[in-house]
Parts: C-alpha cells; sequence; structure tokens
C-alpha cells in the first residue's frame, strides 16, 4: 500500500498544473492509474488525495454498507462522486481542477502533506494554522497513540 510521507511547497502554474512531489511520484508508480484520486475533503478546508488502490479500498468499503440507507448514499456521493482522477503529465503534473482550488482556497502554491495512505493538498498559509493545532492536539494526546508489534505479538 502507498505510504505519503513529509509536506511539499510546489508553485501552481498560471493553467492550474502542479508538480506532485516525486517522493510521491515514486509511491503511486506501482499502480495501474499514473496519477491521482483527487476529491474535496470533508474533514479539512483542503484537497484530499490518493492512488486508485485506494480509492477501490474506500468503494469497497461503502459497498459493504447497507445498499440503500443514507449513510451509504452519501459516502458513496460525497467520495465517489466528487472524486476526480488526475493523469500525470509527462513532467510528473497534474491539472488541479478550478472547483477544487476554490474549495481549498488555492491559488498559486499548494503545500502537499502526506497522511499515511493519503495526502492533502493544502493552501500553505491555512496549512500552517492547522498544523500549528494539529501539533498542539498531539502533544496533549501523545498517551494515546501506540505502536502495533508486528506479526500480531502485544
Amino acid at each position: 500500500m502507498a505510504l505519503f510521507l513529509s509536506t511539499y511547497v510546489n508553485k501552481v502554474d498560471k493553467k492550474g498544473r502542479v508538480s506532485i512531489p516525486a517522493n510521491f511520484r515514486a509511491t503511486l508508480s506501482e499502480q495501474k492509474f499514473q496519477g491521482i484520486i483527487a476529491y474535496s475533503s470533508f474533514v479539512n478546508g483542503c484537497i484530499e488525495a490518493c492512488s486508485m488502490e485506494r480509492i477501490e479500498q474506500l468503494s469497497e468499503s461503502i459497498d459493504n454498507l447497507d445498499p440503500y440507507s443514507d449513510e451509504r448514499d452519501a459516502f458513496a456521493a460525497t467520495i465517489l462522486g466528487g472524486s476526480i482522477q488526475l493523469a500525470f503529465d509527462s513532467e510528473g503534473r497534474v491539472m488541479l481542477p478550478v472547483g477544487l482550488m476554490e474549495e481549498a482556497g488555492v491559488k498559486d502554491k499548494v503545500a502537499f502533506v502526506g497522511k499515511g495512505a493519503t495526502f492533502e493538498i493544502w493552501n500553505p498559509e491555512e496549512f500552517n494554522k492547522y498544523a500549528e493545532k494539529a501539533r498542539e492536539l498531539a502533544k496533549k494526546q501523545r498517551a494515546n497513540l501506540r505502536l502495533s508489534k508486528k506479526g500480531g505479538e502485544a
């Protein structure tokens, strides 16, 4: 499974193209779709992105819900219906859709924030504000973070 780490700030050109960080592209290089899946985050004021493999996992999780439930419909409409496949160009860039950029407040620069199986694309100033609050929360809650043992060991 893809694992996205670190934070990078890149410029967005006048056409809305942005270079995906080389480390992120390397993580995505094994997948069948050469690009990213992007959708508006319903947790933070940013664009969330992932691999095709990850969106397939999310789709399977949604399919496990009651097929006629409001919950299933809401997740399908929000995540799957709001997802856009963005293919890499020859230089490793994608074209960010105007609607997603506007929702995230993105203009001429973006911050790519690795979050494990997904990554987020932020307005850098907004991410800096969020990161400060997140760090404080993580400090307060640090006793709750436990490392899992490999192989199911306790």
